[in-house]
């Protein structure tokens, strides 16, 4: 983003509300497993991360396969920073300017760093037992790691006793019960998991809760750290479809933000990165800014940090003697 009247907003107040979304950190940062470190192994495995980065970018496992990204793919040093090995794992950190500029020219959406946060109840089933995942229990890590390298923000519950009693495989399946403890962490979205090892694999089903829509779904994989990532895989691309819409014709958007002040500022040019927005004017605490988009993405990304709609969209066509392209106007403020 290009700010152009930064330099007026020193004139905003310090206020500030908390954001509904969370921001992910290191979203261009891929931890790959590697067998080796010779240079074939390093070169899979950059092949590798770039395709995990694609699809945590855009919630599309089919993004791997655009015809405008093969050139990418083939050399992924052009995209990449710096990358070294902390023990049989390459860490990768990608250029975001340049993968964005990838994505765009392939003309695919692209999730920025502001996410929704995502609660997971997940339970371990075993014959007549079952065990309520904790934050802080060992048994965490494997979603901990599965979530950060699909780029989800995860949330787990305590399971405290109270936690215990109502994270029921009964409630779990039918995803009622768990509103009133859930309520405490302040997640955008929940996913109720239900695991078992069966005949040498495990085996998941699982519910999703999202921006007032459901899914569900049910997957197997060889070991539970798998598991973990199919199963935030699938979440992942769930989340992306509901909270940006799907894909769709973009058009020029003028956007309105009423009530704006220095830490708000940064919020929104944080939310609005993968628009690609340009900032037009400040007109007292109103931010005006132009961007490519639909008008779903932009209104479920404001939902994301709290803004209220002012009014219907509108539009307005540019008159002689420039003829300006129509514009679509969406008005918000904190």
């Amino acid at each position: 983003m290009r700010p152009i009247v930064r330099p007026l907003l020193l004139c905003l107040s310090l206020f500030s509300l908390p954001a509904l979304a969370e921001q992910l950190s290191g979203l261009y940062q891929v931890r790959e497993p590697v067998a080796s470190r010779q240079p074939a192994a390093r070169d899979q495995a950059l092949q590798r991360a770039l395709d995990v980065l694609l699809v945590r970018l855009t919630g599309k496992p089919e993004a791997v396969q655009n015809p405008a990204l093969a050139a990418a793919r083939q050399d992924p040093q052009q995209l990449i920073l710096k990358y070294g090995y902390e023990g049989q794992t390459l860490v990768v950190d990608f250029d975001p300017a340049s993968t964005r500029g990838q994505l765009r020219q392939a003309g695919l959406p692209l999730w920025g760093a502001d996410r929704p946060s995502l609660l997971v109840w997940w339970l371990n089933e075993d014959g007549g037992t079952a065990q309520l995942v904790g934050d802080g229990q060992d048994s965490a890590q494997p979603l901990r790691t599965a979530a950060q390298y699909r780029g989800l923000p995860l949330r787990l519950p305590m399971a405290d006793l109270d936690e215990q009693l109502v994270a029921t495989p009964e409630n779990l399946a039918s995803g009622t019960g768990l509103q009133g403890v859930s309520g405490r962490y302040g997640a955008n979205a929940m996913l109720t998991v239900r695991a078992r090892q069966e005949g040498g694999k495990w085996l998941a089903q699982w519910r999703l809760a999202a921006d007032g829509g459901q899914s569900e779904g049910s997957t197997e994989a060889p070991d539970a750290a798998t598991l973990a990532d199919a199963v935030m895989l699938a979440a992942s691309g769930r989340m992306a479809e509901r909270f940006m819409g799907r894909q769709e014709a973009t058009e020029r958007l003028v956007l309105q933000v009423a009530g704006a002040d220095l830490a708000r500022f940064a919020e929104l040019e944080r939310v609005l990165e993968p628009f690609d927005a340009r900032l037009r004017r400040v007109e007292g605490d109103q931010l005006v800014y132009q961007l490519e988009s639909t008008v779903v993405r932009v209104r479920s990304q404001m939902a994301l940090i709290g803004l209220r709609e002012a009014g219907a969209a509108s539009q307005a066509t540019g008159q002689a003697p420039m003829v300006r392209a129509r514009e679509t106007t969406l008005s918000f403020r904190w």
